[in-house]
């Protein structure tokens, strides 16, 4: 519980769906359905990109 308290509910969320996008990702990759796979593959980075973007602006660091 102390981990989901640090790192926060909409961290862990958002992480989580990263987490699935990539696997089912994989799934359509390794499926034959490849651009599909790819186009979905890159959602995950995008969201964690903009995970670490509103966390540095809602903390105040620049």
């Amino acid at each position: 519980m102390k981990f989901v308290k640090k790192i926060g509910t909409l961290n862990l969320a958002v992480l989580f769906v990263c987490l699935v996008i990539v696997i089912y990702a994989e799934y359509l990759f390794l499926s034959g359905d490849k651009l599909h796979g790819i186009f979905l593959g890159l959602w995950a980075p995008m969201l964690i990109g903009l995970l670490i973007f509103f966390n540095t602006i809602m903390n105040g660091d620049r």
